[in-house]
């Protein structure tokens, strides 16, 4: 256990409030959740599960908020896909917890540069996965499968490639789609954050207050993106994203 001083609990909290906020009207909230973690002295491995654990309940409340329309899809098609999420996401749980901190150290600008590119290219690639659909056989299983390995693995841009995925299998109803995207997140972080519990990689007091923390952050969001363009949130989110992904590649590699 890695104690808290009052500072970092400070930014811990406005970390992950933030984080809250970002997921409930763009996205991106791991871009913060994540580099607060590393700077309160959490090592890589364990701050990426601490990170996954803190905004594991908004997944949740999103699902519940679109319980309509996940109540409307097939329930056999869904308990389908969520074996399917659920391996996959149990499968890069596994995958981080063999890594080690210098390895993973690594490995984190890429991905963070990845998530990022993902995010502000989302709409695109959702666009032209729109225009390429093809059901939901084989390709569509090893793709939900795929996207899954990578969240259990790192959760940033999560979201964005759930929903493209959903665009390549034919979906056109937004609505439904954000349901299925905060369901089948909420089934992938469920069995990846329990196997990092398990493993003893989630730092608690730092988890448990961002936790809260996130929650506050998730229901701010909703008036405060009415106020926000949404373009300046994007462009924020970029901006951190991008300036993460260089902090963490000169940790790395410098």
């Amino acid at each position: 256990m890695i104690a808290m001083t009052l500072t970092e609990a400070l930014i811990l909290g406005l970390a992950a409030f933030g984080a809250g906020v970002l997921n409930t009207v763009a996205g991106g909230g791991t871009f913060l959740t994540f580099p607060a973690l590393i700077h309160a002295g959490i090592p890589p491995v364990a701050a990426n599960a601490t990170s996954a654990m803190a905004v594991f309940p908004g997944y949740l409340a999103g699902a519940l908020g679109f319980r309509a329309e996940l109540q409307a899809m097939d329930r056999g098609r869904l308990a389908r896909q969520a074996v399917v999420t659920l391996a996959g996401g149990l499968a890069g749980a596994l995958l981080l917890m063999v890594s080690s901190n210098e390895l993973f150290s690594k490995i984190v600008p890429g991905l963070l540069l990845f998530a990022t590119l993902v995010f502000l290219f989302g709409e695109r690639l959702r666009g032209l996965a729109s225009g390429l659909a093809t059901g939901e056989g084989l390709a569509g299983t090893l793709g939900l499968f795929a996207v899954s390995l990578y969240g259990g693995y790192f959760n940033g841009g999560l979201g964005i490639m759930l929903l493209a995925l959903f665009a390549l299998w034919g979906m056109r109803d937004l609505h439904a789609m954000n349901g299925l995207k905060n369901g089948l997140s909420f089934v992938l972080s469920a069995i990846s954050v329990a196997a990092f519990a398990l493993a003893g990689l989630i730092a608690w007091p730092q988890a448990a207050l961002m936790m809260a923390a996130s929650v506050a952050g998730g229901y701010a969001g909703a008036p405060l993106a009415r106020v926000l363009p949404r373009s300046v949130l994007r462009g924020l989110i970029a901006l951190v994203g991008f300036g993460m992904t260089a902090v963490f590649a000169l940790r790395a590699w410098g």
